[in-house]
This record gives C-alpha cells, sequence and structure tokens, in this order.
C-alpha cells in the first residue's frame, strides 16, 4: 500500500465516485457522472483502486439487478415466470405478477430491472475508458481491466436482448448520448455483444485472476460466447467455444460428488460472485431455502420435481422437502448453507462446466455428430446418477438435452425460460399452465419512466 497523496487521493475519488454511481443514480441516463469521479485519471492510476473499481461491479451485480440472487433477481422472478416455481407469498408483490404474468410498466420493480442493469453497464464503460487513458497502469493491467469490463457489457447485454428484445447498446459515459439513445434491433446487439466478447477474448489470460474464480478469464469469455452462439444457432462455432474450455482439463473438471457441485471450489466452476462478507454465503440460499410450511415464498412445482426420474441424483440431492403432514413442497437445494460463520462455502456460481457440454451436445446434434452429441448429454447424465441417453436421432437427442438442461440447470438465472424462448416453446408449454398467457409475455414491458425520459426508446413492446 502507497503511503502518498497520490493514492489517498485516488481512494477518495474512488469512494465518492462508487457511493454516488450506485447510490444517488437512479436512471443511467440521468445525470453525466462529473469528470473528477469514476472516470478520473487518478483512480486508474494505481491497480489496486482500479481493481477496486472492477470489483465493485461485481458486487453490485451479485447485489441488485438481472443476477442478483436475491428474490428480485432472475433466477426467482423468471422461474416464476415460467414452470418452475410457485409463489406463495403476498398477493400483488413484483414476483406474484410475475407468476400470474400480469407485467405493466408502471411496476417499481420493471424500472429497478432496467436502470440497475445500465448502471452496471455504465460503470463497466467508465472502467473501460479508464483503462484504455491510463498512462500509468501496465500494458497487462490495462489489458486485464478493459477485457473484465468489455465482458461484463457483453453478459448484461445479452440478458437485456433476451428479456425486452430490442435494446440500447450503451458503450459510453457521455450524458448527451445516453440521454437521447435509441434502441438497436436484435441483430445488432447480438453483434455487438460478439465484438466486445472477441475483443475481451484477446485482452483477457488464460489462468484465474483471482481464487475461487471471481474474476472472469479468457474461458469465461469463451463460455459465454458458446452460449450466444448456441442462441443464435450457430452450431460450428457453438460447439468449437464450447469445446475450448471443456479442453481447458489443467482449470475445469466435471466434480463427481453431486453435493460439492456448488461449493466455492467446485473444480467445475468458470465464474462466481463471492459473498460481500467473509462469513456470507449466497442470497440464493436465503431466497430459495425454507424449513416449514406453507412457503414464506416459492416453491418448486409438483410438476417439475415429478418430471425427474425417481433415480436422478439431482432430485434427491438438489431438491429439499418440506410437509406439515398433509401437503408437502419443495425448494431449490443447490445452495444450502445459510450460516454466517466460520467462513463462506458456497459463492454464487455464473457460468459452470455443465452448460457448456450441454451446449456442445445440443450444438453436435444438429451438426451431425450423433455420437459426439451423446457422449457430452451422458457426461452430465452420469454425474446424476443416471443410465446413457437412449436417443437416436438428432430430433431425439436435441429434445434429451433440453430436457436435461431442465433438470441440471433449474432455477439458475432464467435458463428455462430462455430455452423454451429460444425454440419457441413457451407458447406450448406455459400457455398450458399459467393463466392467460400470451405470446406478446415472451419480452418484459420497457419501463413507463423510461420510455417519458427519452422518447426515442419508444415503442413499447407489444402487448403492454
Amino acid at each position: 500500500m502507497k503511503n502518498s497523496i497520490e493514492y489517498i487521493t485516488a481512494k477518495f475519488l474512488l469512494s465518492v465516485c462508487l457511493v454516488f454511481l450506485f447510490s444517488g443514480c437512479d436512471n443511467f441516463v440521468d445525470v453525466e457522472l462529473p469528470n473528477s469521479q469514476l472516470t478520473a485519471p487518478a483512480v486508474f492510476e494505481d491497480m489496486a483502486t482500479a481493481n477496486a473499481a472492477m470489483t465493485s461491479i461485481y458486487s453490485k451485480m451479485r447485489d441488485t439487478g438481472l443476477l442478483s440472487g436475491s428474490p428480485a433477481g432472475l433466477s426467482h422472478q423468471l422461474g416464476n415466470y415460467s414452470d418452475e416455481l410457485d409463489y406463495y407469498s403476498y398477493p400483488q408483490s413484483s414476483t406474484d405478477y410475475f407468476y400470474m404474468n400480469a407485467l405493466t410498466p408502471s411496476l417499481t420493480d420493471m424500472k429497478n430491472l432496467w436502470t440497475d442493469t445500465y448502471n452496471q453497464i455504465y460503470a463497466a464503460n467508465a472502467v473501460i475508458y479508464g483503462a484504455e487513458n491510463s498512462i500509468l497502469l501496465s500494458a497487462e493491467n490495462r489489458n486485464q481491466l478493459k477485457g473484465e469490463a468489455l465482458f461484463v457489457r457483453a453478459l448484461l447485454h445479452f440478458y437485456l436482448v433476451n428479456l425486452y428484445g430490442d435494446v440500447p447498446y450503451i458503450t459510453t459515459t457521455d450524458y448527451t448520448l445516453n440521454s437521447t439513445v435509441s434502441r438497436m434491433p436484435v441483430s445488432a446487439v447480438y453483434d455487438a455483444v460478439k465484438t466486445d466478447l472477441l475483443t475481451a477474448l484477446d485482452l483477457l489470460p488464460e489462468s484465474n485472476l483471482s481464487a475461487n474464480r471471481v474474476r472472469p478469464n479468457k474461458y469465461a469469455v469463451r463460455a459465454l460466447l458458446a452460449r450466444v452462439n448456441l442462441y443464435l444457432g450457430n452450431w460450428d462455432e457453438a460447439s468449437n467455444d464450447a469445446s475450448a474450455v471443456i479442453n481447458a482439463i489443467d482449470l475445469y473438471s466435471i466434480e463427481p460428488n453431486i453435493d460439492a457441485v456448488f461449493l466455492k471450489n467446485s473444480p467445475s466452476t468458470i465464474w462466481q460472485f463471492s459473498p460481500a462478507l467473509p462469513d456470507n454465503n449466497t442470497q440464493e440460499g436465503s431466497t430459495f431455502l425454507f424449513v416449514s410450511g406453507p412457503p414464506p415464498l416459492s416453491a418448486l412445482t409438483n410438476n417439475l420435481v415429478n418430471s425427474f426420474s425417481a433415480s436422478d441424483l439431482r432430485k434427491t440431492h438438489w431438491i429439499g422437502t418440506i410437509t406439515d403432514g398433509t401437503t408437502t413442497w419443495y425448494y431449490p437445494n443447490k445452495y444450502n448453507n445459510t450460516l454466517t460463520e466460520g467462513g463462506s462455502v458456497e459463492h454464487s456460481i455464473v457460468l459452470r462446466l455443465e452448460e457448456q457440454y450441454l451446449i456442445r451436445a445440443e450444438a453436435r446434434a444438429h451438426q451431425g455428430n450423433l455420437t459426439g452429441a451423446k457422449d457430452d448429454l451422458d457426461m452430465v447424465r452420469n454425474r446424476a446418477g443416471l443410465a446413457g441417453t437412449t436417443a437416436i436421432t438428432s430430433t431425439d437427442i436435441i429434445a434429451a438435452v433440453l430436457e436435461e438442461r431442465r433438470f441440471e440447470l433449474f432455477t439458475e438465472f432464467g435458463h428455462r425460460f430462455f430455452d423454451l424462448k429460444r425454440t419457441n416453446n413457451l407458447n406450448t408449454v406455459l400457455g398450458s399452465v399459467k393463466p392467460g398467457w400470451n405470446d406478446t409475455d415472451k419480452l418484459l414491458p420497457l419501463p413507463a419512466s423510461e420510455l417519458i425520459l427519452n422518447p426515442n426508446l419508444n415503442p413499447q413492446n407489444p402487448g403492454y
């Protein structure tokens, strides 16, 4: 730690910046961030303060917005929006509106979901700008910071485009530009996502940047690229990107113990969020676990639980059971440690190796590599205690992969909803279980307050 006026000044500017950026700004276009704050050169004169600026973004992603493990995050909200969770708590809450597919543009949580995410994007852009214009940081450090921030920017826009369709792709901290930005077509957003990821791929190292994999490296970028290309139907690219991660055997492997998959040191983890405090565990545990019935918030649907094979270890280990003697409820038990002493044992996993095997299996089936597709699918099935798949044809294997994704990735950042959407099965599946489900429900409404502040964001999504 340097004992200097410059270092103290940088720390002061950073602390002021973070308080302002994440507490005092409701909207990513509300105010222009003063040049004396995050964009100040002093923050990026020292790697300690520059790192603090980057890790603060991960903290906000963990605590608020799309990737939060709280009840307001996608894991919980989209679980209720699809067919994974039933809601039991207060009526007319944000989750109740998701559960009843009765979302409206005026809901406060609709505004928060949008603005929290764009605030995080804004912060990533500030880090990119600071890294690019730093004089004192080494080229290696500048590349690392820029690569991480580009990865974050791409990741958040990827979720936004899948939730809202056409959205702005924000690449600047310029208030004048951001306050009048227009929505870009889905295809253009995807192009920008891939451009950012390919640039990040060249900037980040292969090695892990931190203990417990809480900073993304080159393989985290390839893992997200694999998912992006899967969603786009780019089977060759999806397979190649997933293979790059799977083949990094010195870094990643399938955790053989079903009970250790979600521990912080799991070898299948590619990237995860660390808890806020050393003795904390995950918000997901607090959101999903309950010890008595009826559930205080949400519970797994009986349909999902009954869809598992009785011999599936994920059913017996990743699903908890509560009964009052008359009624039985089920909860996600992937994160099952809520203790706050003795050190954290679980982190919130964002990217893991099992998804990469399922991505490559689906891509290979579309490519006609049926043997390879079945091998990848069976890697996930066998760890769950299941025999190899009996699917034979390409169509059957693809259907088997999608079913396996439902069992492997349930209540993880909306995978189920996005899988139904990208395979054009939302109406078929949710139309039979969600009252009043409409095709327009595949997109969330843009916040009404945003359309007032910036009319260029119009028109509102259909159905709202």
